[in-house]
């Protein structure tokens, strides 16, 4: 049933342009945007605020989804958790979630919620600590190239783009599976969001960037499609 739900939610917003019925999504607040998680511990989760607007301007341009212009920010404890169908993590440092922020957490994810975790060099070892205090039963399990998250709108055959290359090495997606729906994406040794921000800031090539921006637009559409 969730799973049908979101679908029908990802297609009320794709067709609700050419509906008068749906006019009431013209307002800002009804439309489509990425929750950015507010986390304890002293990492930085507001790192890179560019990065969310430009993906879903991206998205804009090249899906037909009817999206904000700017990110939402949200606190596992804040009432409006559960309004938000996606909600991104990102920083270099310090993840802590209180026995009770884990609870709502897991909540939120088994009832329709979808996490994308992007590791910004320096946060991988405190987000595995903190997602298995979310999910003790569960693990955080590489993902397939032949996952249909690489392919959900654009296609990777060699799974996540390598968007910076601070450590070396290849990317990996894992993803963490509930009753048999993906619920968390973790993106590590890449750094996809680095390559949404505005170009001056990392000064990556515009091919890069534009892998970058490709490879979110899978995880958004895959999101609010399974």
């Amino acid at each position: 049933m969730q799973k049908f739900l979101k679908r029908i939610f990802y297609l009320f917003l794709l067709f609700v342009s050419t509906q008068n019925v749906f006019a009431q999504l013209s307002e800002p607040s009804s439309k489509f945007t990425i929750a950015r998680l507010k986390y304890r511990g002293g990492g930085d989760w507001y790192n890179d605020p560019s990065a969310i607007p430009n993906l879903l301007q991206f998205l804009k341009q090249h899906t037909n989804l009817q999206v904000a212009e700017d990110e939402q920010r949200v606190g596992i404890m804040d009432q409006e958790l559960f309004s938000f169908p996606v909600i991104f993590m990102t920083g270099h440092g310090r993840i802590e979630f209180s026995d009770e922020e884990a609870s709502r957490l897991r909540n939120y994810l088994e009832h329709g919620g979808f996490l994308y975790a992007d590791d910004d060099y320096g946060m991988d070892k405190f987000f595995r600590t903190q997602i298995k205090k979310v999910f003790p039963d569960k693990k955080l399990v590489e993902l397939p190239f032949s996952h249909p998250i690489y392919h959900s709108h654009f296609q990777f055959g060699s799974g996540l783009p390598k968007i910076h290359e601070h450590d070396g090495g290849p990317p990996h997606g894992y993803a963490i599976f509930h009753q048999g729906r993906m619920v968390v994406f973790y993106s590590f040794n890449t750094n996809i969001s680095d390559g949404w921000v505005d170009p001056e800031v990392h000064g990556d090539p515009e091919d890069v960037r534009r892998e970058a921006f490709k490879m979110g637009t899978n995880i958004i559409v895959y999101a609010l499609t399974h």
